[in-house]
């Protein structure tokens, strides 16, 4: 194989019980008598022996690729690395396994983020900084050592870090990724769980910032997805660590608390000098949080490379582009984009249903709902925006038609898919999907659902194995795939990487406009609100106890009503346009709020 390119078999995806072995005797070596893919047998690690490796010394590298085109489980990737990356990984997990390629750089008194897609090593990369894995420098079968990792990033900023992580002297806090799988790991109420991490003595004041206080006493197991992320949260910063590493914050959080926790998580480093590292997909929070950026990319599951810190906007930017100028390194093929001129103040769909001045109360003294009449029509997306707890969710369901106010019935089709993902099926993706449509594997339903969901790849795993952002994939493919008039979704940014958002977005779009049907999107994530929507229905009022819901209209006018509930300005970047939040009393925030201009200037849009 060439200098630059590795082999990688997915061992979780190889099933030598259910092929014939066509990757092992359709190899060009093996036919010439070499032995280039074998079996794994008594070197098996913790899987099947008769599971395939793959000689990387004796493959004929990516220009040959037979055997990733025979294998019926694309369990088996050969790549092409740029050729700088060839001699220099981080850590290696083993032959033909996945390999990190860079390392972030904290920094005391800095939040570092890091911007890349899910399964790009991300993980990896914080488990060495924490001193929970030992880089190996590639070296997957000698003994990893910190001096030989410590000697190779002599010179830079990582020596007197990694030299502090081997001496012991560096604690770490981590908030996990995934917050629906804390009730899994413990039994118990809010306060116990909070008061097991309150190191620093700041646990009454993260409370009242994050608004825990009305669920303090109440069971884990009852407290709702952005109730877990403010207790994940909060328990992460009220622990003394020198090094902070919280794996996406916003998931399940409104747009107010996600400016929330960015300013609890500056203020750590800006007054405390603590060093924090997030990553994180919604790039408005991003983009005001972080100090500096780190761009992961390369092949998930494969390799991942991070760079070396750019400047936020920078680093966003070239993301968005798809190409690092540093790096030279092209990491799309196509740039993601965003409207560049104000959006029509109103469509012209017709009218597929009106709905008159709504009221609806879960019983005395509960949260009750008003909703002022207005219609929805064909052909348009409709973004839904609004506090957490101020109704959304429950005008999806009358919606939806899982709570019928007195006197009200949508006589519409309406495909669901909620804000709480519940899979607890064991069946395969594949069974499951086409278990809804008859139009799964279908030249159209594969071209406008399956690829843009990048769901080819999962098809074969059962429901209750995938992570959050498969599942998150499925439920909006399984949406997307009923017959429907209008279909509704709640929250499908939750756990999606950026490219993943744009895609998923795009695959919205794309089906309402080819089946003329009525799309309502129910988000927090201001960028895909604007990539996605044509006009806007605002909910307001006081959580957990009433919410009024506007007529919708146009994009300017409901996204400055919106905003200005928030007291938060954006911007256009003058580069890419896409939005930006402008920093709370900078110039340009006091200019637009005089004028009234929250979602951008109109200088924005020309």
């Amino acid at each position: 194989m060439a200098d630059d390119s590795i082999a990688v078999v997915e061992l979780d995806r190889c099933q030598p019980d259910r092929c014939n072995y066509e990757c092992k005797n359709y190899c060009p070596p093996n036919r010439t008598g070499k032995e280039c893919i074998t079996l794994r047998g008594d070197e098996a690690v913790d899987g099947d022996p008769d599971q395939v490796r793959i000689s990387e010394e004796i493959c004929l590298g990516e220009s040959c690729g037979i055997c990733v085109e025979k294998c019926p489980f694309d369990a088996i990737q050969i790549i092409n690395l740029p050729q700088e990356l060839a001699d220099d990984p981080a850590h290696r997990y083993g032959e033909n396994a996945f390999s990190l390629y860079g390392l972030p750089v904290p920094g005391d008194g800095r939040v570092t983020g890091i911007l890349g897609p899910n399964g790009i090593g991300k993980t990896t990369a914080v488990r060495i900084l924490a001193g929970e894995l030992v880089p190996n420098l590639g070296d997957h079968e000698g003994e990893a050592d910190w001096e030989a990792a410590i000697e190779a990033y002599r010179g830079t900023e990582l020596q007197d870090y990694l030299g502090a992580v081997r001496d012991g002297e560096v604690s770490v806090s981590r908030k996990p990724q995934y917050v629906e799988h804390i009730p899994d790991r413990f039994d118990g109420n809010t306060r116990q769980l909070l008061e097991r991490t309150d190191e620093r003595g700041e646990l009454d004041a993260l409370v009242e910032r994050l608004s825990i206080g009305p669920v303090i006493d109440q069971a884990i197991d009852d407290l709702s997805g952005g109730e877990l992320q403010r207790v994940a949260i909060a328990a992460c910063l009220a622990r003394d660590a020198d090094f902070y590493f919280l794996d996406e914050i916003t998931p399940y959080l409104d747009v107010g608390q996600r400016m929330t926790v960015a300013r609890l998580v500056r203020e750590m480093a800006d007054e405390e000098d603590r060093s924090m590292l997030v990553v994180e997909h919604d790039l408005a929070i991003l983009d005001l949080l972080a100090d500096s950026l780190h761009v992961a990319y390369g092949q998930p599951g494969a390799y991942g490379v991070v760079t070396s810190p750019k400047s936020v906007r920078n680093g966003i930017n070239e993301y968005l582009a798809g190409y690092l100028e540093n790096e030279n390194m092209r990491i799309r093929p196509e740039a993601i984009e965003f409207e560049q001129h104000a959006p029509q103040e109103s469509v012209s769909g017709d009218v597929v249903a009106e709905y008159p001045d709504l009221t609806y109360s879960y019983g005395p003294d509960a949260f009750e709902l008003a909703v002022e009449s207005g219609a929805i029509r064909d052909n348009e997306v409709l973004g839904i925006v609004g506090p957490n707890g101020i109704g959304k969710s429950t005008f999806a369901e009358i919606l939806a038609g899982n709570i019928q106010p007195d006197g009200f019935s949508l006589d519409l089709d309406v495909s669901y898919k909620p804000q709480y993902i519940e899979i607890d099926q064991p069946m395969r993706v594949d069974a499951f999907l086409s278990s809804i449509t008859d139009d799964f594997g279908t030249s159209y339903w594969t071209t406008e659902i399956a690829q843009p969901l990048e769901l080819e790849r999962i098809m074969e795993q059962n429901l209750t194995d995938l992570s959050g952002g498969e599942r998150q994939r499925v439920a909006i493919a399984a949406c997307l795939s009923e017959d429907a008039d209008v279909y509704l979704l709640d929250e499908p940014s939750a756990h999606l990487d950026v490219e993943q958002r744009v895609l998923a977005t795009k695959a919205i779009r794309r089906h309402g406009e080819r089946t003329d049907a009525t799309v309502l999107v129910i988000d927090h994530d201001i960028y895909m609100i604007d990539l996605v929507s044509d006009r806007l229905m605002v909910f307001d009022g006081e959580p957990a106890v009433h919410g009024r819901a506007g007529t919708p209209r146009g994009m300017r006018e409901g996204m400055n009503e919106f905003l200005s509930n928030l007291e938060v300005t954006f911007r256009r970047d003058p580069r890419v346009g896409r939005p930006r939040i402008n920093k709370p009393g900078s110039q340009k925030d006091r200019e637009q709020k005089r004028e009234g201009e929250y979602y951008y200037a109109p200088e924005d849009a020309a």
